[in-house]
């Protein structure tokens, strides 16, 4: 492939399905050409390591960069903006943050997340479970054995086009309870404006770093992007999307 040729291809971005949205207001302000690849971060990792051409990493965590530095794939890894875990509730289930643990532990109530080790998010609801444990002795067990992995899965089946995934399994009925991250519950209510977003309490509130980093050979243009995504405009339209500060302690 001629060089004029390969500058002219559109810089390979693989991000979190949870940056979708962002993501692409991000490449628009950019001004660069950007292709977009979302999913589940440690499955885009996979993807990654049998070969696929990616040359700029967004994460919803620090340890599938991590390891892709670890192997000699990345450089190093910025931690770009922070998420957090809610829960996305049916109009049907009377819940609030201080119900909300004796809601999960119901056996009557469907509690559904995201697949631990393929997607963060759902890594991050194990580490709710462990908080939960420390509330409740017993929690952990009833809640591992009970919750539904409905997303991020390498089985898992797409929404259809343009939906949410958390939304559209609540209102289906897959689910009663959904923990998904705060900024993916927005978008859900946004859709389905009758679905409850609740606020995880203090006890077991979980946050989630995420990770950005870029491929060794890249073509210069990565590290452009990547700068711009950690540069007060980016952080600006992350905010906008209800994300937070990388850089806040």
């Amino acid at each position: 492939m001629s060089l004029s040729v390969q500058a002219q291809e559109p810089l390979r971005l693989y991000a979190a399905g949870s940056l979708r949205a962002v993501m692409g207001d991000i490449i628009k302000a950019s001004g660069m050409p950007v292709s977009g690849t979302f999913g589940a971060s440690g499955l885009l990792r996979e993807r990654i390591e049998k070969g696929e051409a990616a040359e700029v990493f967004a994460s919803a965590d620090m340890g599938h960069p991590q390891k892709l530095v670890a192997d000699g794939r990345a450089g190093s890894v910025s931690l770009f903006t922070r998420n957090r875990l809610c829960a996305l509730a049916s109009p049907k289930l009377q819940v609030t943050p201080d119900t909300l643990l004796q809601r999960m532990l119901d056996p009557a109530v469907k509690l559904a997340t995201s697949t631990p080790k393929a997607d963060p998010s759902g890594d991050y609801a194990w580490l709710l479970f462990e908080k939960a444990e420390k509330v409740r002795p017993g929690a952990y067990a009833a809640l591992s054995a009970k919750a539904l992995k409905l997303s991020g899965g390498p089985d898992s089946p797409p929404p259809p086009k343009d939906r949410n995934v958390y939304g559209f399994l609540v209102e289906k009925g897959d689910a009663d309870l959904y923990l998904a991250y705060c900024t993916a519950a927005l978008q859900a209510k946004a859709e389905v404006p009758n679905l409850q977003i609740v606020q995880i309490p203090e006890a077991l509130a979980v946050g989630a770093d995420y990770g950005l980093t870029v491929m060794k050979g890249a073509r210069p243009e990565a590290e452009r992007f990547a700068q711009f995504v950690l540069s007060p405009a980016g952080q600006g339209i992350l905010a906008k999307h209800g994300f937070s500060a990388g850089d806040l302690k």
